[in-house]
């Protein structure tokens, strides 16, 4: 037996033309995205003994290799999850500073025009045309707080629209997934093509959210989104949807579903893209919606507040400007019910004090017997209501109460809702007011006696100059107020006791003089204080019109820190610092997806200088393994020929 020179040659050109063809492969898809490199992995055949010594008999290649380092693809993963989900967050934050600095403006500019519409007011009290310029003013206020809100609600949409879209990609992406588990089992898990495919759906599902992959032995994989919610297993694939809101409707859910079952998760702890999505509109759309509801409420109520306390052209108290910060639509739409309470209580929150107002969102929870909690859900603080039985309603809210439209056995051990204080404001606002003789220039002069404890105030609530008790001019009426014993008593002009002493029950004081007024009474103790009232009216008084202008600098907000522009410059302020966190965000998780990526690249991706390199290594090779072929036949003839 000899050695087999022919067999040997052969067993080389097949070695050296799958290696050229490996090596061809790999150079042809350089540029394919997703693609491994390739390796052919070469063997010797068994040895063959001939006389004394063993004789090798060539070649073979035994494996053809993806090259795939599972720690640097899982690096990659998380590279881009954290990439995706700052480029999110940075083009939303983005979108967000653009509407705040440019169709935003209008906001503060349509308020100056008002303030200077007002002085105009205040300089010519009888000019009917500088009234309705002003009132056009206030209208143009409420437009602007209107389209600013429109544009937030198209935000709000277009969020839902992203995550509704990133939703069905998944689903799309864990049925392809299953469908490659599926032909791994049946090819033992040897298909590198399918492999890759594998690998360049998980990654790209990296970027909607966290992935976390577990390998299968029977060569599949399973794939988990966020560490917790089971999206692809084996070849079974889940579906992601989304469902209505709770409380509020119109802040869609995302689900999880497998056959019959359905289960509601928390998308904003699943990272990529579509965490950054809730993120930004639980965190910053809807916030900066409070904010704005902030805005519209304190405009509304600050000049609402100021007509009441002034005269109209006819002599009459001033009405509203503004829609009523109370308005019972608005009061309602301030309460979201959770769809898993079991009571039958209706609510609605009436404002008590805007300066009060945080712009925060409230979760308020009843434990029975008689446990009302509210807690802050921008701060975590918690704090404690009171039912005040005679109003039916909880009080101890930041500048709100909360009105129970059933009897209070309507709660159910915990029911749970969402409040809201500034919800719908800056939608709902609007003016009411369509006759310029109706705004307020003049005003009284209500003269507090320096000796007064401090602790009360009063406020005028109707006014009627055609009773025949009403003071006229130099014919003032002091009151002399009890809040010990709930009475009153008048004096006129020159000091003489012209009535009472008269009970009242507290706030509201009921006069025979032609005009009420409500008392605020801050003491624990009550006490005696003292109040003149001067309600004689001239066309030409201006006095209320100027304490209105000076509104412009009042520090009305945020428990008197804040202006009323200054609400809405806070809110541009904190966009523009969050927008500038989230780009610096973005360059730092690019460096870091980068180099994980050149990580991969660099054992996996294809180098064609080293594959040209490796092509003429095989190709010499193959010529060699040829030439032995063609030496041996040389010898086989020649042997041939010495024999015949």
């Amino acid at each position: 037996m000899a050695v087999d020179l022919l067999n040997i040659a052969r067993t080389g050109v097949l070695a050296a033309q799958s290696q050229m063809g490996v090596t061809s492969n790999n150079i042809a898809n350089a540029n394919t995205v997703g693609y491994h490199r390739q390796v052919a992995e070469q063997s010797t055949l068994e040895s063959q003994k001939i006389g004394n010594s063993f004789y090798g008999q060539g070649t073979y290649v035994s494996d053809v290799k993806r090259i795939y380092n599972d720690f640097a693809a899982r690096e990659l993963r998380i590279g881009q999850t954290a990439m995706s989900g700052a480029e999110t967050r940075y083009t939303k934050m983005n979108e967000m500073d653009q509407l705040y600095s440019q169709i935003g403006s209008m906001v503060p500019d349509r308020l100056n025009d008002f303030f200077a519409s007002i002085n105009s007011v205040a300089d010519l009290p009888t000019d009917l045309a500088m009234r309705d310029s002003m009132l056009g003013a206030a209208q143009q206020t409420a437009t602007s707080l209107n389209q600013m809100q429109s544009h937030l609600d198209s935000q709000m949409k277009q969020t839902n629209s992203q995550i509704g879209a990133v939703a069905d990609r998944i689903n799309e992406i864990s049925n392809e997934l299953a469908n490659i588990n599926l032909e791994l089992m049946k090819s033992g898990n040897q298909d590198s093509q399918l492999l890759d495919q594998q690998d360049a759906l998980i990654l790209e599902l990296s970027e909607y959210s966290e992935v976390n992959v577990i390998p299968l032995d029977n060569g599949g994989k399973s794939v988990m989104l966020g560490g917790s919610v089971m999206l692809v297993s084996g070849e079974v694939a889940m579906q992601v949807g989304t469902t209505t809101g709770d409380p509020y409707p119109n802040e869609v859910r995302l689900t999880t579903s497998t056959g019959n079952q359905t289960l509601v998760i928390d998308g904003s702890k699943l990272g990529g893209q579509l965490g950054e999505l809730f993120k930004f509109r639980d965190e910053t759309l809807i916030p900066v919606n409070q904010e704005l509801g902030q805005l519209a409420l304190g405009v509304a109520d600050a000049f609402n507040e100021m007509q009441s306390k002034g005269f109209d052209l006819n002599g009459e108290l001033g009405q509203n400007i503004f829609t009523d910060i109370n308005d019972p639509t608005m009061a309602a739409g301030r309460v979201g019910e959770y769809e898993g309470n079991t009571g039958t209580a209706k609510l609605r929150v009436n404002i008590d004090d805007v300066s009060q107002l945080t712009g925060s969102s409230y979760e308020l929870s009843y434990t029975a017997p008689s446990t009302y909690e509210l807690k802050d859900t921008k701060t975590g603080d918690i704090q404690a209501l009171t039912y005040d039985a005679v109003n039916n309603q909880l009080t101890g809210g930041d500048g709100f109460s909360i009105q129970i439209d059933s009897v209070p056995a309507g709660f159910a051990d915990g029911d749970t809702f969402e409040i809201r204080p500034n919800a719908g404001a800056a939608a709902g606002i609007g003016v009411v007011m369509t006759d310029p003789k109706g705004i307020a220039a003049a005003g009284p002069q209500i003269t507090a006696e320096p000796t007064n404890s401090g602790e009360t105030s009063v406020k005028l609530t109707s006014i009627d100059r055609t009773n025949p008790n009403f003071p006229i001019t130099d014919s003032e009426l002091t009151f002399q107020i009890d809040t010990v014993t709930n009475t009153y008593q008048a004096f006129d002009s020159t000091g003489a006791a012209v009535g009472g002493p008269t009970a009242f029950t507290p706030p509201q004081i009921s006069t025979p003089y032609g005009f009420d007024f409500e008392i605020d009474d801050s003491s624990t103790g009550g006490v005696i204080d003292t109040y003149t009232f001067d309600l004689s009216f001239a066309e030409g008084d201006n006095s209320n019109a100027v304490e209105m202008a000076k509104l412009v600098d009042a520090k009305l907000m945020n428990g008197g820190s804040t202006t009323l522009a200054g609400v809405f410059e806070g809110t541009k302020l904190d966009i523009g610092s969050q927008t500038k966190a989230a780009s610096v965000s973005v360059a730092s998780n690019e460096a870091v997806y980068q180099q994980a990526y050149n990580r991969v690249q660099s054992e996996s991706g294809v180098n064609l200088d080293e594959e040209a390199a490796n092509l003429m290594r095989f190709q010499q090779s193959y010529q060699a393994s040829a030439r032995i072929m063609s030496t041996a036949q040389e010898m086989f003839n020649s042997l041939l020929s010495s024999v015949r």
